[in-house]
């Protein structure tokens, strides 16, 4: 048995043709429209009820970083669409070397009916929008992480039910994508955010002036605080992500844990936001020593963990697996909506 079409049956959305570059972009009716077709779409699946809504649809993945959920959670949501998914690595596409962005995004356009782009800067993947002709989907750049925030929001809006006044704080390095992405969500939302890091690590001021303007409209409100137990204070999300970003080189690591290890989620952090509060990461996490990395690290510095205690990760009040399946339901989303 299939599902209804994801049209006006499911949500009162017209976003066809459309590219899924950053939040900014789209309008809080919009963005409130893919996350209630993305609870629909999860309900399909969980019921085992078909919904291969692009049987036939062909689309290219272009990761110039790797991912384990981006990668399998658009491989898995096209299957479920009916579609053919094409990966394409660093060492399996010209992409930038041997042929530019623009004359990548014309050939491609011309074989694929969407594009996914997950690697470095954001106008690699605004110009692959403004030349293929198809909808280009942004899987991660440096600058922005949109089918990320979809999944969190998604996820907070089945834990408290609803994204309206909720108070979220992002601890540690918010100068990039997930800092960024976080703060024109919040701002479309009308939630409350909080970035705690020290003065130096807080993100471009032009970007956070343009967030605070679509806050004061949404009644959304975004603050920056160097001191981690006030900004925990109250919250009912505390959010994390990994010190050191994919393609840092390693010398950065001593620096970063000298300035952000006082930023590390601890169960004392957790204890001082709300009664009820959660506490998310977009992964990987550097939380024990089941890791290469964090082995090597805690051979160098001495750290059990880094961002979040193992103690934390582990506990009933994290939701980072939740957050993790909810990439698929909203990445399926996104595609559903732009595609059909």
């Amino acid at each position: 048995m299939t599902g209804g079409a994801p049209g006006k049956g499911m949500n009162n959305m017209d976003l066809k043709g459309r590219s899924f570059l950053k939040l900014l972009d789209f309008t809080q009716d919009e963005i409130s429209g893919l996350l209630d077709l993305a609870s629909r779409l999860k309900l399909l699946k969980i019921a085992g009820t078909a919904h291969r809504y692009c049987e036939g649809k062909n689309i290219a993945l272009i990761f110039e970083k790797t991912s384990t959920r981006t990668r399998c959670s658009f491989e898995v949501a096209a299957y479920d669409l009916g579609m053919h998914a094409v990966y394409l690595d660093p060492s399996s596409s010209q992409i930038g070397k041997k042929e530019s962005i623009r004359d990548t995004a014309r050939v491609l356009g011309r074989m694929f009916d969407g594009i996914q782009y997950r690697g470095y800067g954001q106008n690699i993947v605004e110009e692959l929008a403004e030349y293929s002709g198809v909808p280009v989907w942004n899987g991660l750049t440096n600058e922005f992480h949109p089918t990320q925030i979809l999944a969190d929001f998604m996820t907070i809006k089945e834990r408290f039910g609803s994204l309206r006044g909720i108070k979220l704080v992002y601890m540690g390095d918010s100068r990039y994508n997930m800092a960024n992405s976080l703060m024109a969500g919040c701002a479309k939302m009308g939630m409350h955010l909080t970035l705690c890091a020290p003065e130096n690590y807080f993100p471009d001021k032009d970007l956070a002036a343009r967030c605070a303007l679509i806050a004061k409209e949404s009644g959304a409100s975004i603050e920056f605080v160097t001191d981690p137990m006030a900004a925990s204070r109250g919250a009912d999300v505390i959010y994390t992500d990994v010190w050191v970003s994919m393609g840092e080189p390693d010398s950065v690591w001593e620096e970063r844990i000298n300035d952000l290890r006082p930023y590390a989620v601890t169960k004392e952090i957790m204890q001082n936001a709300n009664m009820g509060a959660v506490f998310m990461h977009c992964l990987p996490s550097f939380h024990d020593l089941n890791t290469s990395v964090g082995a090597a690290i805690y051979e160098r510095f001495g750290l059990e963990y880094m961002e979040v205690s193992d103690e934390v990760f582990e506990s009933p009040q994290s939701i980072v697996f939740d957050e993790a399946e909810n990439r698929m339901h909203t990445i399926k989303a996104v595609m559903a909506a732009t595609l059909m």
